[in-house]
């Protein structure tokens, strides 16, 4: 009669649950984060730690629900601070959003009107106001679904009255430190927004312009000509054409630039109303030229003269081509070249920065009127008394001025074009330059690009290559405008003469005052302001500068308005290092503004690294859009799948490159989760009954395999954290996952389970084995944490042992102690293990050939050399266990059986004893120094029912007659002693 074992099996047992289930379980994991202050306690617990890393927090803006790149942005940021807290360092964070400018601004106004037509500036700010606390409320939601853990409680909001006091002082440094101008220059101007832009604030996309050659006569023709060698009669028109794709800004076209060094060309051009046109042109583009004008013979330009460089044309002067009543200067400007148009420049300094630069130089840009400099108001539309154009939106003018030209035979050619142009990145909307007074942050005036240039040097960029890419953005900037013509900002706190508009005489201690009234009752303290309590009498003389910050302002002073205001995010040690995380777009927004404010202020960067990531496309490499229908909102794969699904995704991804999203991808990943959590659970529910303080078995005391086992996870751990270090989180999940499918799931685990559910509870072996599991559990989770957070603290509730309640509070495993790892022990393993690998080839090729069922229906004779009989030797009697084979023996490789009948089913090189009715299977191990022969065959011993094992002593003990001899050891005796498997 069977007898029933079931009780005498150490099954496994664990609450961790198969089915991860976390969109159900990471909500309530969450509410008691959140219930017990679980950031609060991690503050506490790592007060004392010696090293502080900040990573700072990037302000989103508070504007809309958070999308998958705001998901993967902050995923990041949170997986770089949870492997700091695990490498031993004090890692706060503190979020925190960006609430001023134009969208804010823009919603609010839909909602109740303009300022100064439904409602007042202060109700409008306040409005402004309310409606960003809003948002934000709907984004630290999210955000904290995901996982992330900061001071959600306490974040930094930029319209803050502390921030922006802190702002005002920011700037106030920066005055003092003699970086600030007032200028009259063009900046980038959006019509939509009614305001001048920064340069983060453009963005790139096609447009169809107009592309026109227009003539520019010469007022001395002779003169001119004359400088080419050439003499023409009375009558012959002689011009500089120009080519533009902008044909608007002619209105305001003052000069025209040449190539100071260009060699010119004097051409015949297409006749005018009968009299001869002569052209002057560079000469590399002299036949295009002709071409577009018909002007060309065969093909060539019919070249006069040459003028070996454009300087000897300086000073001449052009008669405008409609204004009748305006002749302007030729000018020489090294921004002239000779790669396309004519080589020469119609200039508009009220409509270009080149042009700005080259008219200040001749001294036009004093010469001429505001309105004359450039005649189009905020809206885009030209101003009253603009000659011929006044009352257009200048875009609609571009027809209208080609037309204008073309009657007066100045346009000698015309066609449509599409090129790149720049667009405001809020409304997609073509952007023009306008010169306008503005304020400046100078980036030469007090050396503040030579400073920031040599700041980007102290700075870890990762990747790499945004160190070039900054610093080409630097090195070639203007400067920077930082005046804004809005309603909702942290206002210019400057008193300006009415007249001259500079700043007051002691503007530099004026700051410190209103930033007082600001940090008590906030933006609108200013604009209340009497400024006759801090000037007195000389009140009538001076004005309230009415501009506001540009918004890159405010979040490019956030390492002064956060970091330095913050005692917890203090970073005065030697080793305390400071990181901001961004996508690869904030090279030219945040990073960049950071690095200029902290530079003109304290001649450092704010940041000791800076990380880039890129963007979410779909998996074919497409943007993601709503018009596609191939967007992946993170609430979706919250509600489906789970935050740990999302973080295992972003974490997996290579950041450095555009990071590939789909419903497809995400299942591929939860797989991968799987894998992970399985391995996880095997452990836990082998540790059911394992007490650390009791059971736990010293490494050195352990069985060899489980030596080997902690020296894997002690090699895996020390590649992990070096991976960690260098924030290459896709190679930690890649050795997390071959950890757990490998070394664990296809050797350790699998060779274990003999052991740990035969052997006596309490055994050695057992222990040992439990040891081992419990070490690798231990570091196992710690690698982890930082990237599945809500997985980690489930797997930490699980474990054994009197423990902290949070794995955050703790910081990598160090009880994994390496005796396994002299280069003559991994030698050992590795052909070992090779060996082992060439059996299961052999047995599943056994299995194939329907020989056997299981492994242990096998019996394994190894043939080998001399060498390897004396390496192995030590661990024989063990070694079936390891290759989980009935029986396995080792024997001299000169008493090896040959087989000359090949295996033809499979397809490895292997030989059976018998083509029709094969019995045994032999095979060749590959190894590079040593010959070794698997020869397996199916067992002819009895089945034992407990261990099912096939053993020859099967039925010889007649209490048990169903077992082997020991199992029987192991039910009735005092336990079989294993030293090695």
């Amino acid at each position: 009669m069977t007898i029933d074992y079931k009780n005498t099996i150490n099954l496994p047992e664990t609450t961790f649950a198969m089915r991860a289930d976390l969109a159900k379980r990471e909500p309530a994991m969450l509410a008691d984060w959140e219930a017990r202050g679980r950031y609060r306690q991690i503050q506490e617990k790592t007060a004392a730690r010696t090293r502080a890393f900040v990573l700072h927090d990037g302000p989103p803006y508070a504007n809309g629900v958070i999308h998958l790149g705001h998901a993967l942005n902050k995923i990041l940021k949170d997986t770089v601070v949870k492997s700091k807290l695990m490498a031993g360092y004090r890692s706060p964070y503190v979020p925190g959003w960006d609430c001023h400018g134009l969208p804010i601004e823009i919603a609010v106004e839909k909602k109740i009107g303009k300022v100064g037509q439904k409602v007042d500036a202060v109700t409008f700010r306040q409005k402004c106001r309310e409606y960003a606390n809003q948002q934000i409320d709907l984004q630290r939601t999210d955000f904290k679904r995901l996982g992330v853990l900061g001071d959600w409680d306490h974040p930094y909001r930029t319209m803050d009255s502390t921030f922006e006091a802190d702002m005002v002082r920011a700037l106030a440094k920066i005055y003092d430190n003699g970086h600030i101008t007032r200028g009259f220059k063009p900046v980038h101007w959006c019509f939509d927004c009614g305001s001048a832009l920064a340069e983060a604030e453009i963005e790139y996309a096609d447009k169809t312009s107009p592309a026109i050659d227009v003539a520019y006569d010469v007022i001395d023709p002779a003169a001119v000509a004359a400088a080419f060698g050439v003499t023409v009669e009375a009558g012959t028109v002689v011009a500089i054409p120009i080519w533009t794709t902008t044909p608007w800004t002619l209105p305001a076209s003052l000069a025209v630039s040449l190539g100071p060094e260009l060699d010119y060309s004097l051409i015949e051009g297409p006749a005018r109303a009968g009299r001869r046109v002569l052209l002057v042109v560079a000469s590399a583009l002299a036949d295009g030229c002709a071409k577009r004008y018909a002007s060309d013979a065969d093909g060539h330009a019919v070249v006069l003269g040459h003028a070996s460089a454009g300087r000897v044309l300086e000073n001449q002067l052009l008669q405008h081509p409609f204004y009748d009543f305006r002749q302007v200067p030729v000018l020489l400007g090294d921004h002239v070249s000779a790669e396309d148009g004519t080589g020469a420049v119609h200039t508009a300094p009220g409509h270009g920065v080149e042009d700005f630069a080259v008219s200040q130089k001749y001294g036009l840009v004093e010469k001429y009127s505001a309105a004359e400099l450039n005649p189009v108001g905020g809206n885009g539309v030209y101003l009253p008394g603009t000659p011929l154009v006044e009352g257009q939106f200048i875009w609609k003018a571009n027809d209208a001025i080609v037309e204008l030209l073309a009657e007066r035979g100045k346009l000698l050619a015309s066609l449509k074009i599409q090129h790149s142009y720049p667009h405001c990145w809020r409304h997609k909307t073509p952007v023009a330059f306008r010169a306008t007074p503005q304020w400046f942050i100078s980036m030469e005036k007090a050396g503040l690009r030579a400073d920031a240039l040599a700041a980007i040097k102290d700075v870890r960029w990762i990747p790499a290559w945004g160190e070039e890419r900054i610093t080409g953005m630097i090195a070639g900037r203007p400067d920077w405008c930082i005046s804004r013509q809005r309603t909702w900002g942290v206002p210019i706190t400057l008193i300006v003469d009415r007249i001259t508009h500079l700043p007051h005489p002691r503007s530099a201690e004026l700051f410190e005052p209103i930033a007082q009234r600001i940090a008590a009752d906030g933006i609108d303290a200013w604009y209340a302001l009497d400024i006759a309590e801090l000037i007195g009498d000389e009140a009538a003389q001076y004005e309230k500068v009415a501009d506001v910050l540009d918004v890159w302002f405010d979040s490019g002073v956030t390492h002064r308005c956060v970091l330095a205001a913050r005692p917890e995010l203090a970073t005065d040690g030697p080793d305390d290092k400071v990181m901001y995380l961004e996508g690869s777009d904030q090279h030219r927004g945040w990073f960049h503004s950071s690095l200029l404010t902290a530079t003109a202020m304290y001649r450092h960067a704010p940041y000791d690294e800076v990380l880039t990531h890129g963007f979410t496309v779909d998996e074919h490499g497409r943007k993601m859009s709503k018009s596609l229908g191939n967007g992946v909102e993170p609430q979706d794969v919250m509600k489906n799948y789970g935050a740990d699904i999302l973080r295992l995704w972003v974490a997996s991804t290579d950041y450095r490159n555009e990071m590939s999203m789909s419903n497809e991808i995400l299942k591929r990943v939860a797989d991968a989760y799987r894998r992970i959590r399985n391995t996880a659970r095997f452990l836990l529910g082998n540790l059911h009954g394992f007490d650390p303080a009791q059971h736990l078995v010293a490494v050195e005391d352990s069985l060899l395999l489980d030596q080997w086992a902690v020296q894997q996870a002690h090699d895996t751990q020390q590649a992990i954290r070096a991976a960690y270090e260098r924030y290459d989180f896709p190679e930690i999940v890649q050795r997390v996952q071959n950890f757990c499918t490998n070394e664990m799931g296809a050797l350790y685990l699998d060779i274990t389970k003999d052991r740990l559910y035969t052997m006596p509870t309490a055994s050695h072996g057992r222990r040992s084995a439990q040891s081992a599991m419990y070490r690798i559990l231990e570091a196992l989770v710690r690698w982890l944490a930082p990237i599945l957070s809500f997985t980690a603290e489930e797997i930490w509730a699980a474990m054994p042992g009197t423990r902290d309640e949070s794995v955050f509070f703790e910081t990598f495993y160090e009880g994994l102690a390496a005796t396994q790892g002299s280069p003559q022990q991994r030698q050992w393993w590795s052909d070992l293990l090779a060996i082992r690998s060439a059996t299961s080839k052999v047995l599943e090729g056994m299995r194939v050939l329907g020989v056997i069922g299981a492994s242990l229906e096998a019996e394994v004779t190894l043939y080998v050399d001399a060498d390897q009989r004396e390496r192995f030797a030590e661990v024989a009697d063990e070694l079936r266990f390891g290759f989980i084979t009935s029986t396995l023996n080792l024997a001299a490789l000169r008493d090896r059986p040959v087989y000359d009948v090949v295996a033809a089913k499979l397809g490895f090189e292997s030989f059976v004893d018998d083509e029709a009715a094969p019995t045994t299977l032999a095979a060749k191990a590959d190894l590079a120094e040593h010959e070794v022969w698997i020869v397996a065959k199916a067992s002819t011993a009895t089945k034992c029912v407990r261990c099912w094992h096939y053993r020859a002593d099967v039925g010889s003990h007649t209490a048990h007659p169903e077992l082997c001899g020991r199992c029987v050891d192991n039910v009735d005796g005092g336990g079989e002693q294993r030293r090695y498997f």
